[in-house]
């Protein structure tokens, strides 16, 4: 025999439904296009459903956006734990980013949407910034461990490193939303690869690692003169 939903339980399967019409919406319309009815009607609620669950259409991105975060650190987290070296780990995760044209351009043009709206509400960036830097977390932790494993020392705080290498990874998903024929599935990983190695020329193809190696010999030849 099954058991009647608790009051509390009602309540959370409400608002997981308000919150997986309202992802759906705001990946198909924007934020700005996409109103509290539209989501209650797609979600089979009223209006007040929505208001009792959050306090703005901002409080309802913020969830959906929480909800994505907590995915995309536990993914993270299972390819650290996974990986052998974290040098492996940190190329898995450009390689797995949200870099595919079919499922993820939806969201990538509501999330920065989205950023482009928190910029300008004061009282929204702390909560943003918040969440934001949750994803910044195990990059941090990915990135001290490498370097112990490689025994070089960090050029920089290592979550301001991180936090460069994910905003290339960001930077990349928004050219590639106008430019798909330049950024290629593959182009985020190889960029993080010539990032951890420092700049050096392995991978270059030989007549850009001639020119590399040329144009350094030159810089050591000026610093020594």
């Amino acid at each position: 025999m099954s058991s009647i939903p608790s009051r509390a339980e009602r309540q959370a399967l409400t608002r997981t439904a308000l919150v997986d019409a309202a992802e759906r919406l705001f990946v198909a319309q924007g934020f700005h296009a996409t109103s509290l009815d539209s989501v209650a009607a797609e979600a089979g609620y009223t209006k007040g459903a929505v208001y009792s669950n959050f306090a703005s259409k901002e409080d309802l991105f913020f969830a959906v956006y929480e909800r994505r975060v907590d995915i995309r650190v536990a993914e993270i987290r299972a390819l650290l734990e996974a990986a052998p070296l974290a040098r492996d780990a940190i190329e898995a995760m450009a390689r797995t980013a949200p870099m595919r044209s079919d499922q993820d351009d939806g969201w990538l043009a509501v999330f920065f949407e989205f950023w482009a709206h928190v910029l300008r509400h004061e009282e929204l960036r702390e909560r943003f910034a918040a969440l934001h830097g949750r994803v910044i977390e195990p990059l941090s932790v990915a990135t001290v461990r490498h370097a112990e494993e490689a025994g070089e020392a960090l050029p920089d705080d290592p979550r301001k490193l991180a936090t460069a290498r994910y905003a290339m990874q960001l930077g990349l998903q928004l050219e590639r939303l106008t430019q798909p024929d330049v950024v290629d599935p593959e182009l985020g990983a190889r960029m993080v690869s010539h990032s951890i190695d420092g700049g050096s020329q392995d991978g270059l193809p030989d007549q850009a690692a001639s020119g590399l190696r040329k144009r350094r010999t030159r810089e050591q030849g000026s610093a020594r003169a």
